[in-house]
């Protein structure tokens, strides 16, 4: 293929010389004369493990050059990368300033260009980026449809300064985001000599992927080293606890517990951060980010009353309310929280819980049970219809045995609020369904 990449930064240089090294025709675009000169010249304009001598390679093979004159790279390629960078401004927010800038200049030479040409976004950019402000500036430039003469994807890049080729030909995987099939194709066929599983999603899912990935990387670093630094004031070293937890691969560095739902509970979660988080103050250290476990988790409860409060209704069926699907296990579960939250808002409660029967009930589950919500056992009944019969709203918590047809008939005409997405056939059941984090 031949490519022109806009922005000869870090993204753009590494990209645009492995591109070449695929056997792509890569043209780089940038608005310094030096960056130009020095690739030109077969002189990497960064510093990287091993670019140096690609860079020459690529340059000398007549596979690699770079210009300052965008109208002549789009109109010599294909394919146009944007890897412009999108820095922060003071207040937090992204400066896409150069991101409007080159879609434009690339939208104003398409207008003159016969034959189809994909963009492919490469730069970092929040959810909803690339539709409500790169694909407007193509079309205003360019008088043309994206869809139709201009296709568009966003490819994020997963690059490390330090190991930034080894991780072009070794990713976890390659995200298109794509506007289209003609899209997707163009930008899955730039890494065609990558092994590695491509995934074709959404614009907007490729965009968050990267704020997430790149979100949870520094929620992972604040972990360890909160965590070092409470281990230390205990006189343990935390660096075999941390290398025990990275062990485990079933529970620990795995998927488990990392799926958008309802807040944590039950007698272990709760009890060890508050447990931490106090052992932490006792010895005059402070952990922000672990301290702020507890308190999210209550907001997370607080936005499921509000959404129930929102709807106006005051009849409301929940489905589940121990924490954890097939236990009856009541000890600080989020549904308890959330029933009583509800009962004191002055909402007329069921409860159906095939797991939690009231007369087996007993020692320290009962005693939760009973200071949270006396007279749980005039709220509970096993028969989801009845508990469903004359209710406006269903709070579905941990569904685990519901007949979910059942609840999607009954959502035709009713609000059906789902914590956990028990089920995907719930979702797109009605117009009324609402899911706490989707």
């Amino acid at each position: 293929m031949k490519v022109s990449i806009f922005g000869m930064g870090y993204v753009g240089v590494v990209s645009g010389a492995c591109f070449a090294k695929d056997g792509h025709e890569v043209i780089g675009v940038d608005l310094s004369q030096t960056k130009v000169d020095l690739l030109n010249e077969g002189k990497s304009p960064i510093v990287e493990e091993g670019i140096a001598e690609l860079v020459q390679e690529m340059v000398s093979c007549g596979r690699l050059s770079a210009t300052l004159d965008a109208t002549d790279a789009v109109l010599k390629t294909d394919v146009s990368c944007i890897s412009v960078g999108t820095p922060s401004r003071e207040n937090g927010s992204l400066d896409l300033h150069a991101i409007e800038m080159v879609s434009g200049q690339i939208g104003a030479v398409l207008k003159d260009k016969d034959k189809p040409h994909t963009i492919v976004v490469r730069s970092t950019l929040l959810p909803g980026t690339t539709r409500d402000l790169i694909v407007p500036a193509l079309e205003k430039a360019s008088g043309k449809v994206v869809g139709r003469d201009i296709h568009v994807c966003y490819n994020p890049e997963f690059l490390r300064e330090g190991s930034s080729i080894r991780d072009f030909y070794d990713p976890p995987y390659t995200i298109i985001g794509q506007t289209g099939t003609e899209a997707g194709d163009a930008g899955a066929a730039l890494y065609s000599g990558v092994e590695a599983p491509v995934h074709r999603v959404s614009i907007e899912v490729a965009e968050g992927i990267k704020y997430v990935c790149n979100c949870f990387h520094a929620l992972k670093v604040g972990f360890a080293n909160e965590i070092g630094v409470i281990m230390k004031s205990l006189g343990v070293d935390s660096y075999p606890v941390m290398k025990l937890v990275c062990e485990d691969t079933k529970l620990n560095i795995s998927p488990a517990y990392l799926m958008p739902g309802y807040a944590f509970g039950g007698s272990c979660l709760p009890k060890d951060v508050r447990a931490l988080v106090y052992a932490a103050r006792t010895n005059d250290v402070d952990v922000p980010m672990l301290s702020a476990l507890m308190p999210s988790n209550r907001i997370h409860t607080e936005r499921a009353v509000k959404m129930v409060m929102d709807t106006g209704e005051r009849d409301i069926a929940m489905i589940g309310l121990s924490f954890k699907a097939g236990t009856d296990d009541l000890r600080e579960s989020p549904l308890v929280l959330l029933a009583k939250a509800l009962i004191g808002n002055g909402c007329r409660l069921r409860i159906w819980d095939p797991e939690v029967v009231e007369a087996k009930l007993m020692g320290s589950n009962r005693d939760y049970i009973e200071s949270a919500i006396p007279h749980i056992g005039e709220l509970l009944s096993n028969d989801l219809n009845q508990v469903l019969d004359g209710a406006k709203v269903a709070v579905v918590g941990n569904g685990k045995g519901a007949d979910i047809g059942l609840l999607q008939n009954w959502a035709n005409d009713n609000v059906l609020i789902d914590l956990q997405r028990v089920s995907n056939d719930l979702r797109g059941s009605s117009s009324k369904y609402d899911g706490i984090c989707w």
